[in-house]
């Protein structure tokens, strides 16, 4: 379980990384995007337009990079247990029962977490089959490869959650 938790925290750390690089990748070509128009619209430097005109990629790898972003941080707040809950009965269940709520919960969202990996890798397939390009020639399926992958790491620390609070019952029960 030790060497688990720590592949996670690596992997934690790699995903909070790579948030904060896409994040500042995003600003900085909406920055550039904002300026160039202004200065071609306000300044009417027509380079500015040329310049623009090259760089027509940009809003869709920032509208993917939402996605990437969105994803990492899902499995990030997964991994904190600070993901969205609907949480009405906790205050209700005794708390010697709260490790056994916690293993079904994580039993639950490893069970939606592991359909929803499945159906991600049926769509990456219809997409390959399809042979869609993206932008500068990227295939549309790898740019959504974070579908399956994010899933994947989401299922994952669900699994951890779940298999601690099953050693936690163990522990109480010999007791």
């Amino acid at each position: 379980m030790k060497t688990l938790k720590r592949i996670d925290a690596a992997v934690a750390r790699l995903e909070a990384w790579l948030v904060i690089s896409f994040l500042t990748l995003m600003v900085s070509l909406t920055f550039l995007q904002v300026l160039l128009r202004s200065l071609f619209i306000y300044a009417h430097a027509g380079w500015a337009n040329d310049l623009m005109g090259r760089f027509d990629w940009a809003e869709p790898f920032v509208r993917l990079l939402v996605l990437w972003v969105s994803f990492l941080g899902a499995s990030l707040v997964t991994g904190e247990n600070k993901h969205i809950k609907i949480d009405l009965l906790t205050h209700l269940i005794p708390v010697p029962w709260l490790p056994l709520r916690e293993l079904l919960l994580s039993l639950a969202g490893t069970v939606v977490s592991a359909l929803m990996i499945r159906a991600s890798l049926f769509y990456i397939r219809t997409e390959m089959s399809f042979g869609g390009n993206l932008f500068l020639g990227l295939p549309t399926w790898i740019a959504q490869g974070i579908l399956p992958v994010g899933f994947s790491m989401i299922c994952f620390r669900f699994v951890l959650r779940g298999v601690d609070s099953a050693f936690t019952l163990v522990r109480r029960a010999a007791r």
